[in-house]
């Protein structure tokens, strides 16, 4: 059997960061048996799909480099092919028509509060005859569950389920206006495209029986399920916006890189050893379900900052300086000159930063002068008492140097905190504080070669007294 997986999104919002995790776990599984990974957008709730939900789920898979391997299903598309299918089960019998008004449907609900049970639809039109149907009345149509007994589903996961019938009511086929829901379109649609494993959420553990039921009553072999636990934040509870962000694409602003990204979900909920990074070649070969765990995992923000700052080390200069461009050129203009220094810095600069946010930040004074006073209270009090004096007086001493390499920068700056009875800290520190605004940045003679003579000279020389 060739393994087929899907991705299947609900187009209501934003990527969900736990989503992208289902839509890897897919993509990995797939991949480790030689299979396919499909995606199907779900878009039948036309009120809540928007075409820019739509076009944010499939641009934040593309980052994540985790795209089908066909085309998107639309599952909207589907809705005859689905209707059909219900059509089928009622002419066999496997479903009926249900004539349950809104008045008893919602007492039945009460009934079932009053008694402290969980609510399941019992419908008196399963074994009655349709010709006492009320007049002009919009039927649903729903599936004759069993009864009695119960099912029990050996998922990947979760391990053996068991679930009493009295627990499954006979869910709905088709609204009163004819479409199809949610239900009975995923089973359809699953069949359809082949799919032999379906690995999503545990929150649709339930749905899993439900399905197996349908796809026994259309004659269909069901698939394997696995049900993975959820992603909590760091207390235990449910990630939710009051831990921060659940989108991709705000994690994709905040400066993370796809592969580091996709690194830490899979950890979140699934280990190999005691690994911890990961590249995508060896999560194809060691990813396999009966490694993801049962609990639920833990989000912790530091320990992705952690694993993207190993991987932005990792990265080429060039793909770092062209995203750090990008956001830079947001707000402050770059020319030629400014791309080129950001460049050339891009290897001292990365070794410092764990975002590409911080990176880009980091690398802003290559592209424009420090303001004065400085936003960084550490810098600014770096030239006070007499450290803005120092920082003009070796912008006068390097002023005279012809060779402006890192070692002559050196030899100059040592040899004028030497004149002036100075520690060589009590002349850098200040420099580094004028020439970049901050109290850290890459090592002092390599900027100063980036930034050049002429551009060091005049914010040296041009340093306000503090």
């Amino acid at each position: 059997m060739s393994v087929v997986t899907r991705f299947a999104p609900s187009p209501t919002g934003f990527l969900h960061i736990g989503g992208a995790r289902t839509a890897l776990f897919n993509f990995l599984y797939a991949r480790h048996h030689g299979g396919r990974y499909l995606l199907r957008i779900e878009d039948t709730d036309r009120q809540r799909s928007t075409a820019e939900a739509i076009d944010a789920i499939l641009d934040g898979l593309a980052w994540l480099g985790l795209e089908g391997d066909a085309p998107p299903v639309y599952q909207s598309q589907n809705a005859a092919r689905h209707a059909e299918v219900a059509e089928r089960l009622l002419a066999e019998g496997a479903a009926y028509k249900c004539y349950l008004s809104a008045e008893e449907l919602d007492a039945q609900r009460k009934a079932a509060r009053a008694e402290g049970r969980p609510m399941r639809i019992v419908s008196p039109w399963r074994d009655r005859d349709p010709a006492d149907a009320p007049e002009d009345a919009a039927p649903v149509l729903r599936i004759k569950m069993p009864q009695d007994g119960e099912t029990r589903i050996q998922d990947e996961v979760q391990g053996e389920v068991t679930i009493g019938h009295q627990q499954l009511d006979d869910f709905v086929l088709l609204r009163g206006d004819g479409s199809p829901t949610y239900m009975l379109s995923v089973v359809v649609d699953d069949h359809d495209m082949g799919v032999t494993h379906v690995i999503r959420g545990d929150d649709h553990l339930t749905n899993a029986f439900r399905q197996h039921h349908l796809y026994k009553a259309c004659g269909w072999e069901p698939p394997s399920f696995a049900h993975i636990p959820l992603i909590h934040g760091p207390d235990g509870a449910k990630l939710s916006k009051r831990h921060g962000a659940l989108g991709v694409d705000a994690y994709r602003e905040m400066g993370y890189l796809p592969e580091a990204l996709k690194n830490y979900l899979l950890r979140l909920g699934w280990a190999h050893g005691d690994d911890e990074v990961i590249s995508e070649a060896q999560a194809v070969e060691w990813f396999d379900l009966p490694g993801v765990g049962r609990s639920a995992a833990r989000f912790d923000f530091k320990k992705l900052e952690h694993l993207n700052g190993h991987y932005l080390r990792e990265a080429e200069d060039a793909r770092l300086t062209e995203a750090v461009i990008e956001r830079l050129s947001r707000d402050i203009p770059v020319d030629d000159a400014g791309r080129a220094r950001v460049a050339a810095g891009m290897a001292g600069l990365k070794t410092r930063a764990h975002t590409l946010a911080q990176l880009a930040q980091d690398a802003r004074f290559y592209l424009e002068r420090p303001q004065f006073p400085l936003d960084n209270p550490k810098a600014e009090k770096l030239l006070q008492g007499g450290g803005a004096a120092v920082a003009r007086g070796a912008g006068e001493a390097l002023a005279e140097l012809e060779d402006w390499t890192e070692e002559a920068l050196e030899a100059q700056l040592r040899a004028f905190a030497e004149t002036h009875g100075l520690g060589f800290g009590k002349v850098a520190q200040p420099l580094r504080a004028a020439l970049t605004g901050s109290n850290a940045s890459p090592g002092l003679f390599e900027l100063m070669v980036i930034l050049g003579k002429t551009e060091v000279l005049a914010r040296l020389l041009e340093t306000p007294e503090h």
